[in-house]
């Protein structure tokens, strides 16, 4: 084998070099982009590719249409199929810990044109304008009960445009590594949100009707989820559909996997959904707040990063009771978010609550048993 040896590599037409070699080996090169995408930072457009953050929970037995699970991925369907979304610890590799794992616990065997079973995730449209006649590429780890043909789809905000691509699973039950890419990019032509709606909704088809059907390889006008080729992953409850480290990047090659940190990855998630407070055993607090009237107690919850929209909605689980200089155990009632107690605030969600007649002015707190307050501002 020989060597070239030079001190530096050098364009015709350069100013200045774009590889100096050192004299032990090194080299600085000068770079203007990795695979015609950024040189670093978010790369990867998907949030949680790796299946880390479930804030959640790790198991969903019969799932809804429209449920999100681990977090940034929703489950969607129609038909009789039923399923148990958990996050699992069958990975393709040491590099990952966790997976989107499916389980059919009822099977749909006949699919119909309007039925189908997806796995979803909204990307925000300030993330993806960048995409826009620009080459991006799709890669991620997949087990799947089938073998052949399996579909993913990419659709603008309101489901007009389309473009599905095809895989193919060689050997059932085993993890494989796929990429996909989408020449030109986005279009213009149809509906698209660039601020914080769904900028693009990237699908991973288990099966879909003809209704739902195209040809792959182009943008369409329409709502579509895969080919006529698509394999139904859901015609047996022998199936386990297994889905981990998905990454969407510019360009026209799969780089590997963007790794962010633990932190990196549930800030992002937290701009879609984020839980404030949790309370176990004991009577613990998960609001501080001052009786405002002699019926209404209000309290001022601070974000840990800003979501999405605000105000977010208000998921609490359990009942507090209100706790103050007035008295404890006191019943709350009707709690709601109040934007009007902390406007133009965005790191801040106000709550109002009703209460039994009591002296206005106390502060204290809202707490109880089992008791978790969150915010969702997901699509």
């Amino acid at each position: 084998m020989s060597t070239l040896k030079a001190t530096n590599i050098q364009h015709a037409s350069a100013a200045d070099p774009a590889i100096v070699l050192a004299t032990n080996g090194s080299a600085t090169a000068n770079l203007s982009s990795i695979n015609s995408g950024q040189l670093a930072g978010m790369r990867n457009k998907i949030i949680n590719g790796a299946m880390e953050i479930s804030q959640r929970g790790t198991s969903f037995a019969a799932v809804a249409h429209g449920t999100y699970t681990i977090d940034r991925f929703q489950w969607q369907h129609s038909g009789a199929m039923v399923v148990t979304i958990t996050q699992s610890t069958d990975v393709p590799n040491d590099t990952f810990q966790s997976s989107y794992k499916v389980d059919v616990t009822t099977a749909d065997a006949s699919i119909a044109a309007g039925e189908y079973a997806l796995i979803a995730q909204y990307i925000e449209g300030y993330n993806v304008r960048d995409l826009i006649g620009q080459t991006f590429t799709l890669s991620f780890w997949v087990k799947s009960p089938k073998t052949g043909t399996h579909c993913v789809s990419f659709r603008n905000s309101i489901y007009n445009r389309s473009y599905v691509l095809e895989y193919t699973v060689s050997v059932a039950n085993t993890w494989e590594y796929k990429t996909l890419t989408v020449t030109g990019g986005l279009i213009t032509a149809g509906t698209w949100n660039w601020t914080n709606g769904v900028g693009l909704t990237v699908i991973f088809t288990l099966t879909t009707g003809s209704t739902y059907q195209t040809t792959a390889g182009a943008w369409q006008t329409g709502n579509f989820l895969g080919t006529s080729n698509q394999v139904n992953c859901m015609d047996s409850t022998a199936n386990d559909f297994f889905l981990t480290g998905v990454q969407l990047e510019v360009g026209p090659t799969a780089t590997e996997f963007e790794r962010r940190s633990i932190g990196q990855e549930l800030a992002l998630c937290q701009r879609y959904y984020q839980i404030t407070a949790q309370a176990g055993g004991g009577n613990s607090p998960i609001a501080f707040c001052f009786q405002f009237s002699t019926t209404s107690s209000r309290a001022a919850v601070p974000l840990t990063v800003t979501m999405r929209t605000n105000p977010p909605i208000l998921d609490l689980t359990g009942t507090p009771t209100l706790n103050d200089s007035s008295g404890g155990g006191v019943t709350l009632s009707s709690i709601i978010v109040n934007s009007g107690i902390v406007s133009n605030n965005s790191n801040t969600v106000g709550l109002v609550a009703t209460t039994a007649s009591r002296t206005a002015g106390p502060v204290g707190a809202w707490a109880g048993l089992n008791l978790k307050l969150a915010f969702d501002a997901e699509f």
